[in-house]
């Protein structure tokens, strides 16, 4: 990209709080007093909205993101709210994958909405990341992009998935993927990603992630566009093919969405390629409708940053019931409702423990020194997310028509960011 979408969207950023300024009292931006002088906070309620990719132009959704935060705060409701309050989901903007529409829903949350918190916040891209963090709005998503880690009132539901110096790397897609290639000495890896901000730091991260786990990573690039799939794969799979000393690597490493997912890999699946597959995006039953794409992702393994829901344990027993009942019937589950049910249920831990007086600054106050165990994440502390994932995971396998686990839900030590 000719200039990364931070750098835009932080001066689009500064044009916009210079015009709103006058306006921050107003809207509740700056206030910080109880009761309803506090942005989107009332006696009885808690007003919160989403910002979900739900259309985009691969094809690809996030739509049930959206679902799976209002089971989540459906059921917070039924339990009588958050110390008294009822959560006043207002549901999810559109951002349709574009920067401009992410900032464009930001903006109306916060200013028209008036929101106290965004949960969930599920995209590619992040432009509104700035302008949130400016607005002091706590918001609560996947931590797979740059701006989860780092800003004080932006928050991955598993920690920093994508950090920056300084901060650490999660070690479970390696880790778990010695399981499924018996060890990692004398294994070699090939990493693909988009040619965007995102897999940029993608590379970057599993790059040294493979490497520390004694992978021989022989190929790492983010050159594939990340604005429309490619027709033809062939220039990205000879090179892959070849790039272990002339020969293929034993595993391909995919950090991409499923439409791509699907091209590379029939690509490969053609050429005769027989090692592993894997990727952190295919953990959707709905994929499996589809027997063109149940035979193009067939044998994919794929990282999971929370519990597999083959594993039978008493919340992901609750989250299961929880999704049949906001849906109004029994659905296949996927990652994207569980993306948007642990947002909703970091926010609603911080904002209970923050107590009756909820204003941003008790909140934040919360937030500081927060923690909490056997989550389907695992163990969650704040503010070390800012940093560092929280380094649990597991590997599930699509074969023979359904996900079986191929890689048991584990927390392992992360490494340093280099």
């Amino acid at each position: 990209m000719s200039r990364p979408i931070r750098t835009i969207t932080a001066a689009v950023a500064a044009l916009l709080l210079a015009t709103t300024a006058c306006n921050s009292a107003a809207d509740g931006g700056s206030s910080d007093k109880a009761g309803s002088s506090v942005r989107g906070v009332t006696d009885d309620s808690i007003k919160v909205g989403g910002i979900v990719s739900m259309t985009t132009a691969t094809g690809y959704s996030k739509k049930d993101t959206d679902l799976g935060a209002k089971a989540r705060f459906d059921r917070a409701n039924a339990e009588g709210g958050v110390n008294g309050r009822k959560i006043d989901y207002l549901g999810a903007e559109d951002d349709g994958q574009d920067p401009a529409k992410n900032l464009a829903a930001a903006r109306k949350l916060v200013q028209q909405d008036k929101v106290f918190a965004i949960a969930p916040m599920s995209s590619t891209t992040f432009s509104g990341a700035d302008f949130l963090q400016q607005q002091k709005v706590p918001t609560f998503g996947w931590g797979t992009l740059p701006s989860f880690c780092g800003p004080t009132y932006i928050y991955g539901f598993g920690g920093c998935m994508v950090p920056m110096p300084g901060g650490t790397i999660s070690q479970t897609w390696p880790e778990g993927l010695k399981q499924v290639t018996g060890g990692s000495q004398g294994k070699s890896v090939a990493i693909l990603a988009n040619d965007s901000d995102a897999g940029t730091f993608a590379i970057r991260t599993y790059k040294q992630s493979f490497a520390s786990a004694g992978y021989d990573v022989t190929f790492a690039k983010s050159s594939v566009p990340a604005g429309a799939v490619p027709s033809d794969w062939s220039a990205y799979t000879k090179e892959i093919l070849r790039s272990d000393g002339g020969k293929a690597p034993d595993a391909v490493v995919s950090v991409m969405q499923t439409p791509y997912n699907i091209g590379l890999f029939t690509a490969l699946k053609r050429t005769g390629y027989d090692g592993v597959l894997t990727d952190p995006t295919d953990y959707d039953p709905s994929l499996l409708a589809k027997s063109a794409t149940k035979k193009a992702l067939d044998g994919v393994h794929i990282l999971l940053s929370f519990q597999p829901f083959e594993q039978d344990s008493p919340a992901m027993r609750q989250f299961k019931e929880d999704i049949t009942k906001a849906a109004g019937k029994d659905v296949p589950l996927n990652m994207h409702m569980m993306t948007g049910y642990m947002s909703a249920d970091l926010f609603l831990a911080i904002a209970e423990k923050a107590g009756k007086d909820l204003t941003v600054a008790s909140f934040q106050k919360a937030a500081g020194a927060f923690s909490d165990k056997g989550t389907m994440v695992g163990d969650r502390a704040e503010p070390r997310g800012r940093k560092e994932s929280f380094g649990c995971g597991a590997l599930v396998q699509l074969k023979g028509g359904k996900y079986v686990v191929s890689a048991p839900f584990k927390c392992y030590s992360p490494i340093p960011f280099k």
